[in-house]
């Protein structure tokens, strides 16, 4: 298994931290509004990294939190808090604004065929943990107390935004930015607000600071550290998470740990649209059940994601979907057509293997999904390897693609025959019930005259052309 390091900015061989075992931290929803499909398309790509993990013979462990504390609206601890001006818009209480939303995500990613991660953790369930990791970095020496809120210093270690590329020397001590004159640096952080900044909050909890809530990093550090251990394999995210968020989250978590806190860290493009980046801040965005609205299916969208490799930007548009919903359509059909004919087979020609060893090769080097889809299309059109063995290697490259391939129904038979003959048919089968051959023979060669066979088979009695 090789997968793109931004940390490294290339493409390295995986290697666990614990044999056999992998372990995935990945940033999920804030619930403050619905998943936009640029949003979902992160969650896809995370859904096949997990999945590629799997079939590579890794035990995976899978975390997600809910980002139920809303963030605010500008990353660098600036603008309203998000769930709080949802709250203002809507009149829900913030607890109701973050469970509709939060159940709302599920069922996309259901819809989507996501695997649900082993671990989801709210972040209203982790105040605890938040407070006690940001104790630990105060013991070490890395905050300070502004205007009543806890803030990160920058200038406490030696490597801070080594994840984007920032570059220290430019990110002077003492610098003030208008929306927070407390930070000694513009690049300090909130850990821990109080209401001496933004007065009474709906979420609000008691803490050795007073009474408050936690920035936004904090809980992503706190709870895959509690789940995942203080060193873990893979966190990943949107691309859009690197120069705040992750790069934060780098700095306290090493800070508090006093070593590496992540071996690889894995980041979706961006889907863009007619205008750019798909964002809920511009309320210009699509959402799944829009989609589903206009006719197509979830998993058309997870085929048209699975058209575009992971790290480069994907242009959304209707006709772009079409052909991603033809496709699928046309994959679909063809597994109906093979399930009519009988069972998956049990073993593999050579030829049929080389076809799954190429998927499972793409896949492994840096999940090249346009890549894998190109060697399915390959094997379905040729005729050298067997219907069988077509549906067992489509089963085994979908535990990876996800497209519910198992769950596509045979292709039923077309009914040949008329009403009249059908009765005919009917009873034919009631002499032969009631011993009366003669009959049941007498009817057979009529139907032979009207140019139809009737064969008997374990469903029942079928017609077949002459």
């Amino acid at each position: 298994m090789k997968i793109f390091n931004t940390m490294s900015r290339k493409i390295e061989e995986f290697v666990p931290e614990k044999d056999g075992k992998a372990s995935m931290y990945c940033c999920g929803p804030t619930v403050y509004n619905y998943a936009h499909i640029g949003n979902l398309r992160t969650f896809i790509f995370e859904d096949l990294l997990r999945r590629t993990l799997a079939e590579d013979g890794y035990k995976v462990t899978h975390c997600m939190n809910i980002t139920d504390v809303g963030h605010l609206t500008g990353d660098g601890d600036d603008g309203e808090d998000k769930l709080g001006k949802r709250s203002k818009e809507t009149g829900m209480s913030v607890w109701d604004i973050a469970a509709f939303y939060t159940e709302a995500f599920f069922n996309d990613t259901k819809a989507l065929n996501i695997m649900r991660p082993q671990v989801v953790c709210k972040a209203t369930d982790h105040i605890k943990e938040m407070i006690a990791l940001i104790q630990k970095l105060e013991e070490r020496g890395h905050t300070y107390i502004a205007g009543g809120n806890v803030y990160f210093s920058i200038d406490t270690i030696d490597d801070y935004g080594k994840l984007a590329g920032l570059k220290l020397d430019e990110l002077k001590s003492g610098a003030r930015i208008e929306v927070d004159s407390n930070k000694r640096n513009a690049k300090d952080f909130v850990l821990w607000f109080t209401n001496s900044k933004f007065g009474e909050q709906a979420m609000m909890w008691d803490s050795p600071w007073g009474r408050g809530y936690p920035g936004w990093h904090i809980e992503c550090s706190a709870m895959s550290m509690k789940y995942l251990g203080d060193k873990f394999d893979i966190h990943c995210g949107g691309i859009d998470a690197i120069p705040v968020h992750h790069t934060n989250e780098i700095a306290q978590s090493e800070a508090a740990s006093g070593h590496q806190w992540v071996n690889y860290w894995c980041h979706g493009e961006f889907l863009l649209n007619d205008k750019g980046k798909m964002s809920k801040s511009t309320g210009e965005f699509l959402t799944l059940t829009v989609l589903i609205n206009k006719g197509y299916d979830a998993l058309d969208y997870r085929y048209f994601c699975l058209g575009g490799h992971y790290r480069t930007q994907l242009k959304f548009s209707f006709e772009a979907l079409d052909h991603a919903r033809s496709a699928r359509a046309q994959l679909v059909a063809r597994v109906a057509e093979f399930k009519a004919k009988g069972e998956a087979a049990k073993t593999l020609s050579e030829k049929a293997e080389s076809y799954l060893n190429s998927f499972m090769g793409a896949m492994t080097n840096d999940l090249k999904t346009p890549e894998a889809l190109s060697y399915m299309w390959q094997m379905l059109k040729d005729s050298s390897v067997n219907d069988a063995e077509k549906l067992a290697v489509l089963y085994k490259m979908d535990k990876i693609l996800g497209l519910s391939l198992d769950k596509v129904e045979a292709k039923k038979a077309e009914r040949l025959g008329s009403e009249e003959d059908w009765k005919l048919v009917e009873e034919r089968t009631l002499a032969k019930k009631a011993k009366d051959f003669a009959r049941a023979d007498e009817i057979r060669n009529i139907l032979l005259e009207r140019g139809f066979i009737v064969k008997d088979t374990p469903q029942g009695p079928v017609l077949e052309k002459k």
